[in-house]
């Protein structure tokens, strides 16, 4: 599918997407919607077993687009435009493929509520982090003071929220926003390269292993293990279970099959 805000490059079983929207990758409605396809796209083929976010030029995202917020004159609509976004986002968030954003510049706003959909966060030691909402008078809409809460505890959010400062990458991993920093010409390198270490693994444990990390937020403790406890089951059942354990016992690389 051809898209105007978006280039999608499948290679290896990954799928490397860039938002390209200059000056500032900003999100406005039309990109939001591309995204939102894009990702329904990754995952319904086949041939795409992860996927790495980022941003073309040295923006990653620099959140909204603030001329479109500039009209949602009523509370109506500003609901129905956060609750767009909240949806795609979530759609991120549930995908049973790992999404790895590679965040090469600025992370605002709605970029860094993105990011924080995305599965793995793998920084440019030249990113910037922010929510700087309130400093327009409003408040993050795409889950920024839910994820972040979740991500980074709730009073270091209620400071990154409330105040609208920017952090560094050094910062944002001391906090563990990011999962790692790394030199700017190896972003995408490293991202990728770990992408290509997930889609070795078996697809239905990845799948399963997914789908009950993303319940932990959801759900009680007790509900979380009755469903980790019931996909471990399922995949005693699979043939690349029987193929990890064989190739555990004979010393070898295991050769899954997805099946």
């Amino acid at each position: 599918m051809a898209y105007q805000f978006i280039n999608c490059k499948i290679e290896e079983n990954i799928a490397v997407v860039t938002l390209n929207n200059p000056p500032a990758n900003a999100l406005g409605t039309p990109v939001i919607k591309e995204i939102d396809q894009v990702f329904s796209e990754c995952l319904n083929d086949l041939n795409v077993k992860a996927v790495v976010f980022t941003g073309g030029g040295p923006v990653f995202i620099s959140g909204a687009d603030i001329r479109e917020v500039g009209t949602l004159s009523n509370a109506q609509k500003g609901e129905e435009v956060t609750r767009l976004g909240q949806g795609i986002l979530n759609k991120i968030e549930r995908m049973t493929k790992p999404v790895i954003a590679a965040i090469n510049g600025f992370c605002l706003g709605g970029g860094l509520e993105l990011a924080m959909a995305c599965h793995i966060r793998i920084a440019s030691e030249r990113a910037r982090f922010g929510q700087p909402e309130i400093n327009l008078g409003i408040i993050p809409g795409f889950g920024g003071t839910q994820r972040l809460v979740r991500i980074v505890g709730k009073a270091t959010a209620i400071e990154l929220i409330l105040t609208g400062d920017m952090i560094n990458a050094a910062e944002a991993k001391a906090i563990s926003l990011v999962n790692k920093v790394v030199p700017e010409a190896e972003l995408l390198k490293q991202s990728v390269g770990l992408a290509k270490k997930m889609a070795q693994k078996g697809q239905i444990a990845i799948q399963k292993a997914l789908e009950a990390i993303n319940a932990a937020d959801d759900s009680t403790l007790e509900e979380g293990l009755k469903l980790e406890s019931k996909n471990f089951g399922l995949l005693c059942e699979t043939a690349d279970m029987k193929e990890g354990i064989r190739a555990f016992v004979e010393k070898r690389q295991p050769k899954f099959q997805d099946k």
